[in-house]
């Protein structure tokens, strides 16, 4: 029989599976071992905010709530960015827009060459297809307020240029425009109200406010794991450990004498572009992503609307003048922010600094500057073409005539603008030792035979796409083969 065991140094809890993290990766391999009949804890750092919590409180009660620091991890650099991070049971998934993009079969087709195949499209499409089925995807389409998706479909197609409706993992979306404050509906399939839910009815335990701080193993096996909760020390002995503790938390890793996590993590960057129109738009009774352009998706560009909300305009502009909030802030309805999302090649490096803890830095390189300016180049036509009469870039400045914004694309400084990230990757990247690769194909540490990694953290590098439907496909499929089944033979979740 399992359970914690009273001793005089700490608590102990023997059990079969522990899985260290409840996001995407973490709750989708808690899901596959259950299902499969194993005794499994999962160990949350965060909260347990239930839906019904997320949907009293008001959206900045659930940025302090849900994410990590608030959302303002800061990655050093130039120029500073923050990165957003959810902190909860459930993960980032409860804080995202809830798109869900399968990895592009020439992105996973360039890992296989790089050494790690086992991930092509071939071995993934019956996991991905599961996570689909269980979560609902859709192609999003525009809700009533939806009219900044409307015009940017409008202007690509008037330029020739391809643009696709939002896939995400929503049933019965009321077009809340609360999307990263925590759904207040619940339609958003996060971990917390989908694969979470049906572990537990398999008997899986989920451990909210449960802080990791140290594997204990010989080398090749953990055998033990050390956590904190309200004061109190826990020591687990487990059979099997999945970490999904997400980029930032594999630094666990590095605490417990592993080695190389954190040495180059990839990520995507976002800056944000406001656009005002002589008519209403009236984008704040809209939905995040509902349209995105895909026509620079093989240099790694893409542009959708995101939430508009007088906080997120106040946030967009935070490095302007404050005279130009408050005259955006007045016009409220001829407003629409549209984010432009960027695949850098610069990456993060995860340090350990004492008495800080983990800080991350970063570097751009001079082909991402150039990236980062094109982007803004094709945004800014775009914008153009959907008639705004004036764009405020990431940077404190007004562009009202084509002259400005041609010389802005052209001369702009990317290192002083105002960036943001939200996916970050590849800390633990699967590979040779040889090529940097952390982990093996079935997600172990290299040397290690009952840890295995499952989130982020053990893709390649950047996806280009949002990640959350890459995730899940890997986590589904590392699990899977630590149980040494195929797809679809778990036992009935109901």
């Amino acid at each position: 029989m399992t359970g914690p065991v009273r001793t005089d140094r700490c608590d102990t809890v023997r059990c079969d599976a522990l899985v260290i993290g409840s996001g995407a990766g973490g709750s989708t391999a808690a899901l596959e071992l259950a299902g499969a009949g194993r005794e499994v804890r999962v160990l949350e750092e965060g909260p347990l905010v239930p839906q019904a919590s997320i949907s009293r409180a008001s959206p900045a009660e659930n940025l302090r709530l849900l994410y990590r620091q608030g959302g303002l991890v800061p990655i050093h650099g130039a120029p500073t960015i923050p990165f957003g991070e959810g902190r909860c049971v459930g993960g980032t998934t409860v804080v995202n827009g809830g798109l869900f993009w399968r990895p592009p079969d020439r992105l996973l087709e360039c890992w296989a060459s790089a050494g790690v195949d086992g991930f092509r499209t071939r071995h993934l499409a019956p996991h991905l297809a599961e996570a689909e089925q269980r979560l609902g995807v859709v192609d999003q389409p525009p809700g009533p307020g939806n009219r900044d998706s409307v015009l940017l479909a409008e202007a690509a197609d008037r330029l020739g240029w391809r643009w696709a409706p939002a896939r995400r993992v929503v049933r019965g979306c009321r077009h809340a425009n609360r999307c990263v404050t925590g759904c207040p509906t619940g339609a958003k399939q996060s971990m917390l109200v989908s694969y979470l839910p049906a572990a537990e009815r398999l008997a899986a335990v989920v451990e909210p406010d449960t802080r990791v701080v140290r594997l204990e193993h010989d080398g090749t096996r953990v055998t033990a794991v050390h956590a904190l909760r309200d004061g109190r020390r826990l020591r687990y002995l487990p059979g099997t450990v999945f970490l999904a503790a997400g980029p930032i938390g594999s630094a666990l890793l590095r605490r417990s004498g592993g080695r190389g996590p954190g040495r180059a993590i990839a990520f995507h960057v976002n800056f944000r572009t406001v656009a005002r129109f002589d008519d209403p738009v009236r984008a704040t009774s809209g939905t995040i992503f509902t349209a995105q352009l895909q026509e620079f998706a093989d240099r790694g560009v893409r542009v959708m609307p995101a939430n508009l909300t007088p906080g997120s305009v106040a946030a967009a502009l935070a490095a302007h003048p404050a005279g130009t909030v408050d005259r955006m802030l007045a016009q409220l309805d001829r407003i629409a922010v549209y984010t432009t999302q960027v695949s850098v090649t610069g990456t993060a490096r995860l340090l350990a600094v004492p008495g800080l803890g983990a800080v991350l830095r970063h570097r751009l390189t001079g082909g991402d500057r150039d990236l980062l300016r094109s982007a803004f180049r094709h945004t800014a036509e775009l914008l153009r073409e959907t008639g705004a009469v004036e764009l405020l870039p990431p940077a404190p400045t007004s562009l009202s005539a084509a002259a400005q914004t041609a010389d802005f694309a052209m001369h702009g400084r990317p290192e002083s603008w105002d960036l943001i990230s939200v996916h970050a990757m590849a800390s633990c990247r699967m590979g040779p030792p040889a090529l940097g690769g952390v982990c093996d194909t079935q997600g172990r540490p290299h040397g290690f035979t009952n840890l295995r990694v499952c989130d982020a953290s053990v893709l390649l590098g950047a996806t280009g796409v949002s990640p959350q439907e890459t995730i899940m496909g890997f986590a589904h499929l590392i699990a899977a083969r630590c149980l040494e089944r195929p797809v679809g033979r778990r036992r009935d979740v109901g």
